[in-house]
């Protein structure tokens, strides 16, 4: 709701946006917020089934259908002339529709074709480092790799080169998007189906290719903000394994440096540094109250969130079409159409959650609790067999 109030500045309060973010940036509070809660979730969603396979079921039907419908959106909203795609949509569609494919684009040198897609492309990375880790069993290390994504922001942010990688024509960025995407899509394939030995290698693949994008390949919004997010979201696993005893309170000392080396990264940036600080007060904060009954609407909104995040760039277009001059509406009617459009937003949001991301989570999980006896099964016959073989 608070990225939704920094992107409505734009159609509504363009002359108040920037003294905005200069003293408090709310688009860079909100996403911080939402990448220390995603690593807090997302990790024990995976070790509470201990089946990447079941995780990466769960993860698509909970992300691409309503990806899906963000992305149709947005080509209905340029077909009618309310919006206008990117010119390389027009040279590039190969690369730029693989690469959102992914949902990778943003480290690929991909113009997003919503504004706030380049988030999921942070969210995709941590996915795949985390399946990575959970592969060679090294997943309990994340104080250890939320320092050392820390640590290279502080460190190398400002020497590491810039889409290495991907700059340089539309051939060389096809050729990066079509490798990427193989080596990724073969290193999950082994992970999901082969043997332990090449489990391993896929999952190197995996770790490899993501660190080597995060490394060169990063546009926007910079090489340290990236590696600071990954360092978040690690923050939030490890405060995760302090909360459930597998690791000891002196973490949450080693993960205090996070923050700390957030604010000294934004040292030129007031308004960025207090978003740093007041996403993790907020964080401190909603952990002090976890063991609370929410509000109701206050919980509605969290199951309403991704719709939230994927459907409001679409009605801001619309709002910048339709009011293409908001410094002529008189500052006292304005924010009556703040209050219009956070109201039409929900609406839809509701549409979207009932019409969309509760059936396809619910065939997820109906997916996920089919395989499962499947796959007990198939051990149990695997057993049966080694020791028919022994005897």
């Amino acid at each position: 709701m608070v990225v939704v109030f920094e992107h409505a500045l734009k159609p509504l309060w363009p002359e108040a946006r920037l003294p905005i973010k200069a003293v408090f940036d709310p688009g860079w509070y909100g996403v911080l917020v939402f990448f220390l809660v995603s690593g807090y979730i997302v990790p024990a969603s995976l070790e509470r089934r201990g089946s990447v396979r079941a995780f990466w079921v769960s993860r698509f039907f909970r992300l691409w259908p309503l990806f899906t419908v963000c992305v149709l959106g947005m080509a209905l909203l340029a077909a009618v002339g309310w919006d206008s795609l990117h010119t390389w949509w027009g040279s590039r569609p190969v690369a730029l529709a693989l690469a959102h494919a992914s949902m990778l684009q943003n480290l690929m040198y991909v113009p997003n074709l919503a504004n706030v897609l380049w988030t999921l492309s942070y969210e995709m990375a941590f996915y795949l480092l985390l399946t990575a880790m959970f592969t060679l069993g090294v997943h309990r290390r994340s104080t250890a790799a939320a320092l050392a994504f820390a640590a290279v922001a502080v460190l190398g942010a400002g020497l590491l080169p810039v889409t290495l990688l991907s700059a340089g024509g539309a051939g060389r960025m096809l050729t990066v998007v079509v490798v990427v995407t193989a080596v990724l899509a073969a290193g999950l394939a082994a992970v999901l189906r082969g043997g332990r030995r090449l489990q391993q290698v896929g999952a190197v693949a995996i770790a490899g290719t993501v660190l080597l994008l995060l490394a060169v390949n990063q546009s926007y919004p910079g090489p340290w903000q990236g590696l600071f997010i990954l360092a978040t979201m690690f923050a939030g696993t490890a405060l995760y394994r302090v909360e459930t005893g597998q690791f000891g309170h002196r973490h949450i000392a080693w993960v205090a440096l996070v923050p700390l080396a957030g604010l000294w990264l934004a040292r030129a940036d007031l308004g960025v540094q207090l978003a740093i600080a007041a996403a993790w007060l907020t964080f401190t904060a909603g952990m002090t109250l976890r063991h609370r009954t929410m509000p109701s609407w206050l919980t509605w909104l969290g199951l309403v969130s991704y719709s939230i995040y994927l459907l409001h760039p679409l009605l801001l277009e619309s709002v910048e079409y339709l009011l293409p001059n908001p410094q002529a509406v008189p500052v006292a009617v304005r924010p009556t159409l703040l209050v219009a459009v956070y109201a039409v937003l929900l609406g839809l949001c509701a549409l979207t959650w009932r019409w969309v991301e509760m059936p396809a989570q619910r065939l997820g999980r109906r997916l996920i609790s089919q395989a499962e006896p499947r796959r007990a099964e198939s051990r149990r016959s695997t057993g049966l067999a080694a020791i028919s073989s022994k005897d």
